[in-house]
């Protein structure tokens, strides 16, 4: 369940750079201000290695409030118990909502330790390209069995979707079949906007055909004038082509209760200077 490696630049660019590039402050000021929005731990993943307290320090000082992990080779917990990892969450004004998990191992287990900390959702991040739709048929009932298993665990289920499952195959796209065949009282679903464009598809028009199932987005922007094939394209929020102070709108008016914060490429910052932008970015945005 490898997650793919993107290339880590560096560079010296401020945040104060970052904030003036044109399109970041065109967002709405009507509606009420993103209070709290969170990032996912990928997004500094090569940081959080090497230092998992001061990088969580770090990025609550940014106006972070929420946390997404992923199971790292130091666990979703990054070498510290979950008791620990929720005490020092505590210690920071932040809150863990969701991990990203291996779901084939110990996963009765990750769902107690989630549970026992105040975790809301365990989520699967990748299953990877199919030749057809019985493929994504039996992921759904494999969501409905591990939606079970957390229910029993006072938390909830999700997936996260990558481009590959917004390929038709046979009039029908993977994760239309993954959404009709999941029980929507066991399996909520993790809306990757980045991902969605990057497959060609509409955020809103989503979101509009099934309300209430995308509890949870990972808010990722997508470099201007990005063809099809690059998929290697996130850019710092409100310097790309998706126009999120319209669609977290949107999101929110569809049942969206998580808005997460994730950028897998840097051109000309770190993963900590772009994390810091996106922080400032989101804190603009009115819904």
């Amino acid at each position: 369940m490898e997650r793919k490696e993107f290339l880590r630049l560096s560079g010296g660019l401020a945040l104060a750079g970052l904030v003036s590039k044109p399109g970041f402050a065109s967002c709405s000021n009507s509606g009420d201000k993103l209070k709290e929005f969170g990032i996912q731990l990928w997004s500094v993943r090569d940081d959080l290695g090497k230092d998992p307290k001061g990088v969580l320090k770090q990025l609550s000082a940014y106006g972070y409030k929420q946390i997404e992990s992923f199971e790292g080779s130091k666990g979703m917990f990054w070498g510290m118990s979950n008791t620990e990892f929720k005490s020092y969450m505590d210690e920071l004004g932040m809150k863990i909502i969701s991990s990203h998990c291996d779901i084939t191992k110990d996963f009765e287990k990750k769902a107690a330790d989630a549970s026992a900390i105040g975790m809301k959702y365990l989520i699967c991040p990748w299953k990877g390209p199919q030749k057809d739709l019985d493929a994504f048929k039996k992921f759904a009932d494999e969501f409905n069995q591990k939606g079970e298993i957390c229910k029993k665990n006072g938390i909830r289920f999700a997936y996260h979707n990558h481009d590959y499952s917004f390929v038709t195959m046979n009039g029908e796209m993977g994760q239309d079949v993954m959404m009709k065949n999941t029980d929507p009282n066991l399996v909520d679903f993790e809306l990757d906007m980045y991902w969605v464009v990057a497959g060609g598809q509409d955020i809103e028009t989503w979101l509009k055909k099934y309300p209430k199932r995308f509890r949870l987005g990972h808010v990722k922007d997508r470099k201007k004038g990005a063809t099809a094939t690059d998929k290697d394209a996130s850019t710092d929020l409100g310097t790309g082509s998706i126009d999120y102070a319209k669609i977290l709108k949107t999101a929110k008016k569809e049942g969206m209760e998580y808005f997460i914060v994730e950028q897998e490429r840097w051109d000309g910052t770190t993963p900590m200077q772009a994390a810091a932008a996106d922080a400032a970015y989101m804190k603009s945005l009115s819904i």
